[in-house]
């Protein structure tokens, strides 16, 4: 009876690890493999990417990378991107940044802009043209932080 006791307590306490390795060795095996790697309950999760940097190097290798592939791996089911302050303007002078942003927009990533931001740059009219909505988004920041979404700023 006491071996019995001693080897359910053994299995208990080594099992979990043993899946636990297992899991991370299969998990490292999909992504190597560009298998999209979907995390429980991501097909509910919902992502506001606050964009506010004028850094194009913070654009390029952070901003636009993670949110495309947020949005290809499904990490996330519904995406919007906000374009806010600074990078209104950047995004009106950037090629690169405005072919990324069609990119997105093709997979289904929402795009908006903050009317107040980017009427003082005057490039509203350039981002109404890259299929942006150009909206006043103080309200509907509001409304996205109380309705509880992530929401990633850089």
């Amino acid at each position: 009876m006491r071996k019995k006791v001693m080897l359910v307590v053994l299995s208990a306490l080594l099992l979990p690890g043993m899946l636990l390795s297992i899991s991370e060795a299969g998990l490292e095996k999909n992504e190597k493999a560009g298998t999209p790697v979907v995390a429980p309950g991501a097909e509910q999760d919902r992502l506001a990417v606050l964009w506010t940097s004028g850094d194009p190097d913070v654009a390029k290798k952070m901003v636009f990378l993670y949110t495309y592939n947020a949005k290809k791996y499904k990490w996330f089911n519904e995406i919007k991107f906000i374009i806010w302050g600074a990078s209104t303007k950047l995004l009106s002078e950037d090629r690169e940044l405005q072919d990324q942003l069609v990119k997105m927009r093709k997979i289904g990533i929402k795009l908006y802009a903050c009317k107040w931001c980017s009427d003082s740059y005057g490039v509203s009219d350039q981002l109404k043209k890259l299929g942006v909505n150009v909206i006043y988004y103080g309200k509907p920041l509001s409304r996205l932080i109380k309705d509880d979404w992530k929401i990633l700023t850089f």
